[in-house]
């Protein structure tokens, strides 16, 4: 049986009935579902509406709060720190990248953090709004579990820490790079649970040093970072300018959302706005970016390699199939929906 498809529309309008009824003021319940749901629309589907749930329980259990005073605590010319007063995460990373897209157009780069954040979905989608400006983004943020020790050792100290890079281009689709820190982000590890499939070697380790490939059995290992050390470094070092520099969770201070729905998460992340006209003629800038794409798409390739792809061009080119054929989601998700919304006492989501 295939995965039934949904339209960005559907999911989004389930989304915001769902997010209102549990609570959340109707404006924000939109905006949170309209980013959640374009998250689907790029294929990031550990961080779309698989996420509802849980973020429907944090809101029932007083985790979230659903009148946030979202402002700005410190600010200079080319940067500001703001406080996210425990708000839906997806409203505060709006907040920043807009203020960070405002402030670059006058100082050139700007770089906003944030503390006493949430969960806000893929980090794509922050990095993402600056192209609209002719900006270049960086996104990064503090995971929100540990599930990984240092390099070396055996203390969860560490979490997936993504990055998330978006380079606009002329008439290629835009570069965009996202990634945990980690072989694989835990959403993946969620959504192959879900779903009952097994996890590929390499993933994840017991705490004995054993593939770990039952991604239900996930508490009794850690995933391992990209590169080895240099994964594990990273991580740290994204941990310390999301987290520790923005006065955010870090460490042994970091409260996993997977299990505690309660505890205030003070989760940190932040965006920088590169405006590319500071540096010269946007639209020369953007015709370079475009032969770098071509050269790197023309390059010959290995033997079992069909293509040379650039990041963000699976996320691209699944944008351009849902949007014609619909996103689609898992007969487990789906099912857990219809739950959901039994539960809520609202419409289930509509084919």
């Amino acid at each position: 049986m295939s995965d039934p498809r949904f339209s960005k529309d559907q999911i989004s309008l389930f989304i915001a009935r769902a997010l209102e009824t549990a609570g959340m003021p109707p404006n924000d319940a939109g905006t949170v579902a309209d980013l959640m749901a374009e998250a689907d629309l790029n294929g990031a589907d550990g961080h779309g509406i698989f996420r509802l749930q849980s973020y429907i329980r944090r809101i029932q259990e007083g985790g979230i709060n659903l009148s946030p005073n979202i402002h700005v605590e410190q600010e200079k010319s080319g940067m500001a720190l703001v406080n996210g007063d425990n708000a839906q995460g997806h409203l505060v990373m709006k907040y920043c990248a807009e203020r960070a897209i405002q402030k670059a157009k006058k100082s050139g780069v700007a770089w906003v953090g944030a503390h006493h954040s949430n969960h806000a979905g893929p980090a794509n989608l922050y990095a993402k709004l600056p192209l609209a400006h002719d900006m270049i983004g960086l996104y990064v943020a503090v995971g929100n579990a540990n599930h990984l020790p240092p390099w070396g050792g055996t203390a969860m100290l560490l979490s997936t820490n993504p990055i998330a890079v978006a380079v606009p281009a002329l008439e290629e689709p835009a570069v965009v790079l996202d990634m945990a820190t980690t072989v694989a982000a835990y959403g993946k590890v969620k959504t192959a649970a879900q779903q009952g499939q097994e996890m590929p070697v390499g993933w994840m380790i017991t705490k004995d040093g054993e593939p770990l490939i039952d991604p239900t059995r996930a508490d009794e290992g850690f995933l391992l970072p990209i590169g080895g050390p240099k994964g594990s470094g990273l991580s740290l070092v994204f941990g310390l300018l999301a987290g520790v520099l923005n006065g955010a969770a870090f460490g042994r201070d970091v409260v996993d959302f997977n299990a505690d729905f309660q505890t205030a998460t003070n989760t940190g992340q932040f965006i920088v706005a590169i405006d590319i006209a500071a540096f010269g003629d946007a639209n020369s800038f953007k015709r370079r970016v475009d032969d770098a794409i071509r050269a790197i798409k023309s390059s010959p390739t290995l033997p079992g390699f069909e293509e040379v792809l650039l990041p963000g061009e699976n996320s691209f080119r699944k944008r351009e199939d849902y949007q014609v054929n619909g996103i689609p989601l898992s007969n487990a998700l789906h099912e857990g929906l219809d739950n959901l919304a039994e539960n809520l006492g609202i419409k289930k989501i509509s084919y």
